[in-house]
């Protein structure tokens, strides 16, 4: 299923008209002050990662897999940019919008020379992996307990898109040769968010997020786990702090005509966001 930018941003602006219109209503009615009724979080996710690109033929005879952080020498740690958004009205519903973006690229040279039958051959190879990986998603979630503690259900989408590969370039004796494997692909799928959220006070807040999305067949398929633990720390009475230790597992399958294109990836580490509440 595909959506267009235009589709996507309607779809966006009619929930947050509806989520305002709520929050309208509902200011006036008793919250915990483990929930707030607007929260902006704005970050980066600076996540360890191990990164599998592998590719196999529809008989499964022939087979190929490479890790970019140890075939490739990628950087095993780079900054991913991360945002949240979300709404709270009345005492029990909100909506929750997530958003982050994962985009390395490197590139390795390997020289070595061949000798056969008494002649010299000079050979080299140059291999290039990319990855880029969007995610957004937005669930309706419903809260459940009062004062110091809720737990939170959410249901709904999320979208994700994939586009990366490998490039290999060998050189032999001035003789050139290219091959390239790649997917570029997005899809829709159902999203299940589960929460829990504790105040110590109007200033320290702790919370654990898990958020789950599963998508059988299609052109890309599989399956996408996040679990995170934080605290936020409010110094001042709309703007604040909040650090997490998050762990990311994406795992994705591409179908092609001729070969299936697979992405295993798992991040851990620590994020920090700025925090504003209203």
């Amino acid at each position: 299923m595909r959506m267009t930018k235009n589709k996507l941003g309607r779809a966006i602006s009619g929930i947050l008209v509806v989520s305002l219109g709520g929050y309208a209503a509902g200011a006036h009615a008793q919250q915990s002050r483990a929930l707030d009724n607007v929260s902006i979080w704005l970050g980066g996710y600076y996540a360890n990662s191990d990164t599998n690109l592998g590719a196999h033929s529809k008989d499964g005879q022939v087979r190929g897999n490479l890790n970019l952080e140890d075939d490739l020498d990628f950087q095993k740690r780079k900054v991913a940019p991360r945002a949240r958004l979300d709404f709270v009205f009345g005492e029990h519903q909100g909506f929750t919008f997530d958003y982050y973006n994962i985009d390395r690229s490197h590139s390795r040279t390997i020289s070595d020379s061949v000798n056969y039958l008494g002649n010299q051959y000079d050979a080299s190879a140059r291999l290039k992996g990319n990855v880029r990986f969007n995610f957004g998603s937005a669930a309706y979630r419903w809260w459940f307990g009062s004062g110091d503690d809720v737990f939170g259900v959410g249901l709904g989408a999320a979208y994700y898109k994939i586009r990366g590969g490998v490039t290999g370039q060998a050189t032999l004796n001035g003789l050139t040769a290219t091959e390239h494997s790649g997917a570029d692909a997005d899809a829709w799928a159902p999203n299940l968010q589960l929460g829990w959220r504790h105040a110590f006070n109007d200033q320290w807040r702790m919370y654990i997020n898990a958020s789950g999305v599963k998508k059988n067949g299609g052109n890309l398929n599989g399956h996408i786990y996040d679990a995170a633990l934080g605290v936020e720390w409010f110094p001042w009475k709309n703007v604040g702090f909040g650090a997490e230790y998050a762990y990311t597992k994406i795992r994705l399958n591409q179908e092609k005509r001729a070969y299936d294109l697979d992405l295993d990836m798992k991040l851990n580490g620590p994020s920090a966001y700025v925090r504003f509440r209203f």
